[in-house]
C-alpha cells in the first residue's frame, strides 16, 4: 500500500499559516539585509510602497480583492499577508497579472513583470546587398 503525503509548501522553514500570522517586522527578519532595510524605511521614503501596503489591506478588508490589483511599483516587496492575491504590474508599456504564490514571498513585484520582450529577427530587409541574401540559417 502506497501513502502519497501531499507536499506543504514552506518559506525559509515557516507554512503560509504562520507567515499570514506574522507581522511585516517578523517576516522582515527572514529576509535578506537589502529588503530588510527597505521595509524599514517604508514608512519614512518609500510613501508609494506604504500607500500600496494600506490599499491591499482596504481591498482585503472590503471583500474586493477578485479583481487585479494594478500598481506601478516594481519594487514593492511581496509581503505575506498578499498570498493569494492578484497583481497587475506594469512593464513599462502593459499590465501583466501575477499570481502570489509562497515560492515569491521576498521578491519584488518587478521581478514577475518583465520590461524586455524575445526579439526574433528575421532575413535581411530592404537595402541588404545581394550577398547578405544568401546567409544560411544554421
Amino acid at each position: 500500500m502506497v501513502i502519497w503525503l501531499a507536499k506543504i509548501l514552506t518559506y525559509k522553514g515557516k507554512t503560509e499559516e504562520e507567515l499570514q500570522k506574522m507581522s511585516i517586522e517578523e517576516f522582515s527578519n527572514l529576509l535578506t539585509s537589502r529588503d530588510r532595510r527597505t521595509i524599514k524605511r517604508m514608512n519614512s521614503k518609500f510613501l508609494k510602497f506604504k500607500k500600496l501596503v494600506q490599499k491591499v489591506k482596504k481591498l482585503k478588508k472590503d471583500d474586493k480583492t477578485t479583481r487585479a490589483i494594478k500598481t506601478h511599483i516594481r519594487s514593492a516587496i511581496i509581503l505575506p499577508e498578499w498570498l493569494g492575491l492578484t497583481f497587475a504590474i506594469h512593464n513599462g508599456k502593459e499590465f501583466k497579472k501575477v499570481e502570489i504564490t509562497i515560492d515569491k514571498l521576498g521578491h519584488r513585484l518587478g521581478d514577475f513583470a518583465h520590461t524586455t520582450g524575445r526579439v526574433a529577427h528575421s532575413g535581411p530587409g530592404v537595402g541588404a546587398t545581394r550577398g547578405s541574401k544568401f546567409v544560411p540559417l544554421k
